[in-house]
Order: C-alpha cells, then sequence, then structure tokens
C-alpha cells in the first residue's frame, strides 16, 4: 500500500472517529469531508458493499449491495466540493454518483434510484456525510433526505431508497478509505 493511501486511511479514519466524539448522544453532526482524492468502499449496516455495477456510467442496473468482497467497481473516489461539508462520489470510470430527482424516491417508484452517467457535478451529486456517532455515516442528499440501502444492503436490484428524512440502522454506511485502484 502505497504511503499516501495508508495516510489518507489514517486521515479519514481519524475525521470520522472525530465526528463519533462531537456527536456523542446529542444529534447528529456533520462528518468533516475525507482528504480530496480517497478511494473509499462503502459497506452497508449488514456487511455487504456497495457497487456501481459496471463501473460507472449507467442509468439502469445502477447500483447493488450485495457484494462480499471489494473489487473495483466497489471503490469510489470521494471530493471534497469546496464548501467544508458538501462531498461528490466517482465510481471506477469517474463518473459521478448521482440521487435522481436529488432524493425523494424509493425502489417501488424508480427502480433505479441512483444513476452513475453524469460527468459533470450538479446538486443532485451533492452529497453530506452525517455522523452517527458510531463510526458510520448517513449519507444525505441535497433535498435532505438520507440514502437507504433497502434490507441494510445484500440487494441485486431495488437496493436503493432516497426518501428517509431520519437515520435507522438502514441509512448508515461505513467507509473503508485508503484504497486504491
Amino acid at each position: 500500500m502505497k504511503l499516501r493511501s495508508k495516510i489518507s486511511a489514517v486521515v479519514v479514519t481519524g475525521a470520522l472517529a472525530g465526528t463519533t466524539a462531537l456527536a456523542g448522544a446529542g444529534p447528529a453532526q456533520a462528518a468533516p469531508p475525507p482528504p480530496n482524492g480517497s478511494v473509499c468502499a462503502i459497506q452497508t449496516s449488514n456487511g455487504r458493499f456497495v457497487t456501481a455495477v459496471g463501473g460507472g456510467g449507467r442509468i439502469t442496473n445502477v447500483m447493488r449491495t450485495d457484494a462480499t468482497v471489494i473489487g473495483p467497481n466497489e471503490k469510489f473516489t470521494l471530493e471534497a466540493i469546496g464548501d467544508g461539508v458538501h462531498v461528490d462520489l466517482r465510481t471506477r470510470l469517474a463518473n459521478y454518483v448521482t440521487a435522481v430527482n436529488s432524493g425523494g424516491l424509493t425502489h417501488n417508484q424508480v427502480a433505479d434510484v441512483l444513476h452513475t452517467d453524469a460527468t459533470r457535478l450538479d446538486t443532485w451529486e451533492t452529497l453530506e456525510l452525517v455522523g452517527q456517532g458510531d463510526g458510520t455515516v448517513g449519507i444525505r442528499l441535497f433535498d435532505r433526505h438520507f440514502l437507504t440501502a433497502v434490507d441494510g444492503g445484500g440487494r441485486s436490484s431495488g437496493a436503493f431508497d432516497t426518501n428517509r428524512s431520519v437515520v435507522k440502522s438502514w441509512e448508515k454506511f461505513r467507509f473503508i478509505c485508503g484504497l486504491s485502484f
């Protein structure tokens, strides 16, 4: 593992741990954005990993939550947007992860509430990592809803909803950073 990757892993882990200390028993707080360009896997509450099918660039059969190991399509680049709060996620093919309609949808309404075909950053690609006090984060979308891994993960279709207003177990994600492509 490259030294820069090791340092990034420690910094991101420390930043999220710092958020845990800040959050305590009080309300959840925004987690500091990770170092710009961190390569991370995203783990759901049941221990599975988020996958960008085909490495990104899709509007159907886009994202899954059933991976048991981290491969190239389970790695995302986190980029700080520059406001000190928001980040974006890029897939292996460098497309942005998009919350369709900026959020507020279920997989029963729209089969794929996330897309991975965006080539430019806009509000639908803007995310906020909200520390939960236990080393996990809620992923708040631009419309203020949280991303949900349906069933806590383990799904190959209908894997996400974007309509929750509070973070419960299915809305908690763990970022494993310091990886390389």
